[in-house]
Parts: C-alpha cells; structure tokens; sequence
C-alpha cells in the first residue's frame, strides 16, 4: 500500500498509510500539546481531525491554546446543545446561537416557554454526549441536496442561507442522527467537549460559557455585563422587526434591488442611537463638563465622535477635542510588554498627571497649551496650539482608556458621560451561525489599513493577535461603567467590505502564517452578495474604513 509522508513542524512524519485520519496521526506526536487538539490545517486549510491523507502534505495541529483551536471548540460546543436541544425539546421549538457575552455565547429558545428544568436537562443531556464519546462526522453532499433535506426538516433558515451559495457541494456534519451545516471545522468527537457551563438567563436564553484560550482548562464564571447584553438584543429585536435577521435576508434585498433602503435602514437605526445619546447629553449639560468615548480597534470611534459634535451643536452645544495620543511619555519613558517591546497600550504609557493637570486648568477657564507627540521622534512638543473652554464648552476625549477612572480621577463622576462603542453584531448566518464582532471588525481594519496605510491584509492579521490583547486588557474591563452603549454595526456592511477586503485575503499565500485565518474570513464573506460602495452615505462610519468620507481629519 502507498505510504505518505506528511512535514510537521522542522521534520517529517513518515510511513503514513493511506488515507489515516488526522487523530490517529496526532498519537504519535501528542505529547507536543499540553492542552486538546482540536483541529489541524494541510497545507494551509484548516480540516477536522477525522480528514483522512491521501498524499504528501504540511500539518499543523491546534490545540485549545490557541484562537483557532478555541474557535473550533467554541463552534462544537454550538453544534453539541443543538444537537441536546433537539433530543430534549419537540419539533416546536428551535434554537438560536446567538451573540458573544463574555467568555461564551447567547442561546435562545423559540416555539415554546422554557424553565429552569429544561434547561437543566439539556445540559444533562449535553454531558450525556460527551460521556458516550460519540464521533462528529461529516460528508460532502451537493448543495442542492442539502436545501431538499432542510426544506422537508422545515429550517428554512438553512435553506436560504444555501440558496445564495454558488459552490456545488457543501459540508454537513453529523452527530447522532442529528444533519446540520457550519462554515468551521468542528472536533471529530464529543469527548474533546467536556468543558462548559451553562448560566441562565431570562426570557428562553441562557448563557454556554467555555474556556478561553488563554486558561483552556477552566470556564470563567459567566460575569453580567448587563448594558451589554441589552444593547445587543436591543439591535436583534430591532432586525426582527424589519425582518432582517441573517445574510440571507441582506441577500433577498439585494437580489430585490432594494440594496439602498436597506442601507438607509442601518444607517438611520446608527444616527437614531447617535441622537438619543445627545439628548440625553442635553438633558444634563449643566452638570456634564466631558465626554470620554471608548472601544476596541475599528469601532468607528473617530466619525462617531466628529457626528457627535454635530449632534450636540443642533442642540447649542459647544465641544472641544483632545485627542490622548497626543499625551504619550516621551518613548525612553514608554513602558515595554513581556516580550520587550513597547507597550503603547498600557495606560502608563500616558502622561496622565500632565492630562489631569491641562485638564483641570482648561475646566477652570485657562488657556492651555497643548502638546503634540512626534511619533518618530517619540517625543512631545509645544508649538502655537491653545484650548480655551467658553463656559458652556464640553470636552470630547476618545482614545483607549477614557473609561478607566484612573485618567480622569480628579473630575467627579457626575460630571463624566461615558460611552462604549463597538459594532455588536447580532446579525446570522443562519440560526447556527452567528458572526463574531471581533471578525466584523478585523474586516474593517484590513481594508482601512491597506487604503490608508498601505498595510498588507497578512500584515494586518499578523498584528491581531496583540490588537485583541489591547482590547481585553484595557477596553472590556471597563464597559459596564459606561452611560451609554453605541452600536456601530450597520448590518449591511460586510456587503460592502466584501469588495475591498476578499482580494486582499486572496493576495495572501498559501505559505503564509495568517492563510488559514484568510480562507477562514474569505468564506464567511462569500455568504454575503455584494452591495456597491456608491450607496454607502458620505457620512457613514463604514467610510472611515473605506474612504470617500464627508469629513475631514
């Protein structure tokens, strides 16, 4: 029988037969990992451990430690409860995956009225599974196929999020009896599956909460994040009520012609949240002295904070910006990460007694001078740049840690408004599919950065990893002391990212670190028909990263 040959690592695994899967290959080599594989990639594409090989290739493994073995654990788990969901409840009764929360995600029960027993007995049900060490399979069926099978199951949801397809085949996993699609590898047993928690909620939804990859051993107790939560399903009871709640609605629109409509939809539900901020900015003016805005990287911060200037101006308000950027210690001062590199993410690296300082000064009416940092330099200089607040000027401060308490700790917090703003997707794919915030905004970066700073899209993945470090380290922490939570995810936008972002991820070789990632972010792109960026307004937020925008730095 031919043998194969499969490059791991800096050697090679030899005397392969034909057609092994992966996990019977993982044996040899298991005491490389100190947590679960949960999945591999040949060659660059990501596959599930039951892949068989049939001819020389490179393997790279995933354990639960790293973001892409997490996300497969993540995406099994979702397939796992919906499988329990369905032994434990009737045909009524459908579930939704959801949105994120915390360390895990959302799951809402339609059809029926659930308890507390219910839910305890498919998690009982779930731990049943994993205990029997059942194998996920899957098969490659036609498409075609696959929307006969989930019209006769009456998940019409499958079937028009396979309708927008244009591939011949698809993959459907399988575990007890039970069909059902993912655009993700899932593990190729239930027993990889034995770490979860489950935390009720309310009204049919409850919280599965997993391990990170950062502690894969344990699952963090679920923490409320209750504005949060309220804002995403605020935004996901408004999508039902305009009938918008997957990819394949955008795309029924779209195949309509009513791209347009659908556009100004997002758009006026994005301006609505702007206003009734605004108002309530106004309702407290004589006591709110600044406005601190925060959020993770490509939340649409800078346009947001420019419209919400206007808005306050419709309302005779003045504003005054300052942008934190301008207050870093001088670099020989900058504090350094782990690895010895400089940590502009830290909140020490800000001056914050030279911040707090300006600040009280201005608030009291004086003229002050303000600095500007020579990033290549790295160093602050002073040049003719004064800020002088009129009595009734507010300040308007957006950078990463305006919401900790610790940069403006000598202003009492009724004279604080914070807000939080992020594009909370609560968008699907399908009812088991959902989008992921975090990608939505990778998206973004990547075009923004190669439009405006001629970074490639690997490059831009490659520094991921450190963006999302930021984001948990010094943004999330800090959400739940905000006033007001903006969403700035327009729903269509991932119609009109598609353009820019899909031959960027296709310029990425295959020998590339981030390819895997790439292929990845090119098939959840490939669920959405593309909407044309001449519709997108000129002020839209979605133009800060893709250019055109009506206002000016």
């Amino acid at each position: 029988m031919k043998k194969l040959k499969l490059k791991y690592k800096d050697r090679y695994i030899e005397n392969v037969e034909y057609e092994t899967p992966l996990y019977e290959i993982l044996k040899e080599i298991k005491e490389d990992y100190k947590y679960s594989v949960v999945g591999a990639s040949l060659d660059g594409y990501l596959v599930d451990l039951n892949t068989k090989i049939t001819e020389n290739e490179k393997v790279e493994f995933y354990d639960t430690s790293s973001v892409i073995g997490n996300r497969i654990y993540a995406r099994s788990l979702e397939f796992l409860i919906t499988v329990a969901c369905k032994k434990v409840l009737d045909n009524d009764s459908e579930v939704l995956i959801n949105y994120s929360l915390e360390n895990g995600v959302c799951i809402e029960i339609t059809g029926k009225k659930i308890s507390t027993i219910t839910i305890k007995k498919i998690e009982e049900k779930m731990n049943e599974l994993v205990n029997s060490e059942l194998p996920i399979n899957y098969i490659i069926v036609d498409r075609l196929d696959a929307i006969k099978y989930f019209k006769r199951n009456n998940q019409m949801d499958k079937v028009n999020s396979l309708k927008y397809m244009t591939s011949k085949t698809i993959t459907l996993y399988t575990l007890d009896d039970v069909y059902d699609y993912f655009y993700w590898p899932l593990v190729y047993n239930t027993k990889l599956l034995n770490k979860f928690a489950i935390s009720n909620l309310k009204d049919n939804k409850f919280i599965l909460s997993y391990p990170t990859s950062a502690n894969p051993n344990k699952v963090k107790e679920y923490i409320k994040h209750d504005l949060t939560a309220k804002t995403y399903e605020d935004f996901q009871n408004w999508g039902r009520l305009i009938n918008i709640k997957t990819a394949s609605d955008l795309n029924r629109l779209c195949a309509l012609g009513q791209d347009v409509e659908t556009v100004k939809l997002f758009e006026t539900h994005y301006e609505d949240q702007l206003s009734k901020i605004a108002e309530e900015i106004s309702k407290r003016k004589d006591k709110i002295k600044i406005i601190l805005l925060a959020g993770p990287s490509s939340s649409g911060k800078t346009t947001t904070a420019k419209k919400l200037e206007l808005y306050l101006k419709v309302k005779g308000m003045h504003t005054k910006k300052i942008s934190l950027d301008n207050y870093f210690v001088d670099r020989i001062y900058a504090p350094k990460d782990d690895e010895g590199n400089l940590d502009y993410s830290d909140i020490k690296s800000l001056d914050v007694t030279l911040f707090q300082k300006q600040l009280s000064r201005m608030l009291k009416g004086n003229k002050v001078l303000m600095p500007t940092y020579d990033f290549v330099n790295g160093k602050k200089y002073y040049k003719d740049n004064y800020i002088k607040l009129a009595e009734d000027d507010i300040i308007i401060v957006e950078g990463i840690h305006t919401l900790n308490e610790k940069l403006t700790s000598i202003i009492p917090r009724e004279n604080k408004y914070k807000i939080f703003i992020s594009p909370l997707v609560s968008l699907k794919l399908d009812n088991h599919n959902r989008i992921h915030s975090t990608d939505v905004r990778k998206i973004r970066r990547i075009v923004r950065d190669n439009l405006f700073r001629g970074t490639s899209a690997e490059e831009t993945l490659a520094m991921w990893p450190n963006v999302d470090k930021e984001a948990i380290k010094n943004i999330y922490p800090y959400q739940d002391d905000a006033d007001s939570i903006l969403n700035s995810s327009l729903g269509y936008e991932l119609n009109v990212l598609r353009i820019y972002a899909e031959p960027l991820l296709y310029g990425i070789e295959s020998t590339s670190k981030e390819y895997v990632e790439a292929v990845r972010l090119l098939n959840l792109l490939h669920n959405f028909l593309t909407i044309t960026s001449e519709v997108v307004p000129k002020d839209s937020i979605l133009r800060e990263f893709i250019g055109g925008s009506s206002f000016k730095d």
